[in-house]
């Protein structure tokens, strides 16, 4: 029996099974790498995104290439044909990969029909693993992200003093809301220069005309597990202190604040959740950092990424496609083109998603999903824009984070009230609302925001379901003081909007 190894472009890890298992047989064991052009050209990609795992791809075959392995790095069309010939010259009987995360591409894989046996082993580039996850949700009377938060602290002895937390709380997320002050002075990112390899790989998506969405330079990002772990380190020490005060906070021209921008890095496997982790621990208690920061950070690794994970494969193939308030709304031109729209607050955050392919998480659930939900569009629209646009995405991070707690389209699966918001969210936690033609006070007249009339609006269009929910019932109490005819009013401009929008 000869195996084969098929590394995949979100695996470009040493730790992953196939190459753990053929360790001591590396010289003999062929691996395959695979850049699809059809298939990156299913989504109007960002092409920051191609660069980004195509160059992350091609200097992890070389790591391997220069560890001995016997690497073959293919640039085709599609996946079947080199993995047929590849198969072919090396005599291959098993080919052993690491399970896809995406369903889709689990189910591309499967329909190959090589001419060998397919193994697809454990993915362990999550704390936890899927069979597990299911275990510990499946006799839960109710799913709350805190509630295995807790018990992932506690199964991996995280923050932990003995059997309770360190600092005596859980959770800091109410320290962690501070509006943004003026005069804030954030540290600039670290940034790379792009080598030989990824210059030739920018030029090459130029050339072939791959996807006209994002601009492709200046690309400063990481493609390197090295270059990976020096952004950590700089974000532990420039970033982490900082970090969970004003991680809701959003300004203009400010495209990272004090956020750590290893979440790439995370999802194509060239830094392991486990190691962020401990950076982290490891500074609480070396430097003495503030717990709200630190405990605020791993919370997002520990908890929200990993229960993202989960209920991914919780849900049923279909979760895709819910869409609980019956949304169906066109995702508006201006998502593809930030100047297009006259709202500051988005044409910041979209301009910003076209220069780099990142926002951070509140630009992207209050700003943008916020948007998209009360304005009434398409779940599945707005989750193929995110999953388009954004250089961290993937279909197990975006259908979750959009379908669920965005755009609430689940119904109360993964989140337990829509995070919708009127201008007033927007106007306390940036200054986005400076200088914007529209007024954040407005809901009526021609200056009103859309925000504000898209939020009531949502409201009156939505209350018998909303009630259903109970922590809505405080903010649909204020529907009272509104009058039938300020009703009639609001939905009058929210038509208008999209007549206009829709011309």
């Amino acid at each position: 029996m000869t195996v084969g190894i098929w590394i995949l472009g979100d695996r470009l890890t040493t730790k992953q099974l196939s190459l753990k298992n053929n360790q001591d047989n590396k010289q003999q064991t062929p691996v395959i790498f695979i850049e699809s052009n059809n298939y990156v050209q299913q989504r109007l990609y960002h092409r920051q995104k191609l660069v980004l795992v195509w160059s992350a791809m091609r200097h992890f075959a070389e790591e391997l290439k220069a560890d001995n392995w016997q690497v073959t790095y293919k640039i085709a069309s599609d996946f079947i044909t080199p993995l047929e010939d590849w198969i072919e010259q090396y005599k291959i009987t098993e080919l052993q990969l690491t399970i896809p995360c995406d369903r889709p591409f689990y189910q591309l894989i499967k329909n190959l029909a090589l001419n060998c046996q397919v193994t697809f082993l454990e993915d362990t580039h999550f704390l936890w693993d899927r069979d597990e996850f299911i275990a510990w949700a499946k006799p839960r009377k109710r799913l709350l992200m805190e509630d295995f938060y807790r018990e992932s602290r506690k199964k991996f002895n995280v923050l932990m003093d003995g059997q309770k937390p360190v600092g005596g709380k859980w959770n800091y997320d109410k320290d962690n809301r501070k509006a943004p002050k003026k005069e804030l002075k954030t540290p600039q990112p670290l940034t790379f220069t792009p080598d030989a390899i990824t210059q030739e790989i920018i030029e090459y998506i130029k050339q072939e005309n791959l996807s006209d969405y994002g601009k492709i330079e200046p690309f400063n990002w990481a493609v390197t597990r090295q270059q990976a772990q020096s952004v950590l380190a700089y974000f532990v020490e420039e970033c982490l202190a900082d970090f969970g005060t004003y991680q809701d906070a959003m300004l203009a021209g400010e495209y990272t604040m004090w956020h750590g921008l290893i979440s790439p890095y995370l999802n194509l496997g060239l830094l392991e959740p486990m190691e962020v982790i401990d950076a982290i621990e490891t500074a609480y208690y070396q430097q003495e950092l503030p717990l709200n920061s630190v405990e605020g950070f791993i919370r997002q690794v520990m908890g929200w990424r990993e229960y993202m994970h989960g209920i991914y494969h919780l849900q049923d193939e279909d979760y895709s496609q819910n869409n609980w308030f019956d949304h169906h709304q066109p995702l508006p031109e201006f998502f593809w083109d930030g100047s297009k729209t006259k709202m500051n607050c988005l044409g910041q955050t979209l301009t910003q998603i076209e220069e780099t392919g990142y926002a951070h998480h509140i630009q992207r659930l209050m700003i943008l999903s916020n948007f998209a939900l009360i304005a009434g569009i398409s779940p599945q629209e707005i989750e193929n824009w995110f999953h388009s646009a954004f250089i961290d995405a993937y279909d197990w991070v975006m259908q979750t984070n959009v379908i669920g707690m965005g755009q609430f389209a689940d119904g109360g699966i993964l989140a337990s009230k829509p995070y919708a918001a009127s201008a007033n969210y927007i106007n306390k936690m940036s200054d986005y609302c400076q200088g914007c033609q529209y007024k954040k006070s407005d809901r009526l007249g021609e200056k009103a925001c859309p925000f504000n009339f898209f939020y009531w609006n949502f409201l009156i269009r939505h209350q018998d379901k909303l009630r259903s929910l109970g922590r809505m019932n405080l903010v649909l109490s204020h529907l009272k003081r509104i009058s039938p005819e300020e009703s009639a009013q609001i939905t009058s401009l929210a038509s208008q909007w999209w007549e206009k929008e829709t011309r």
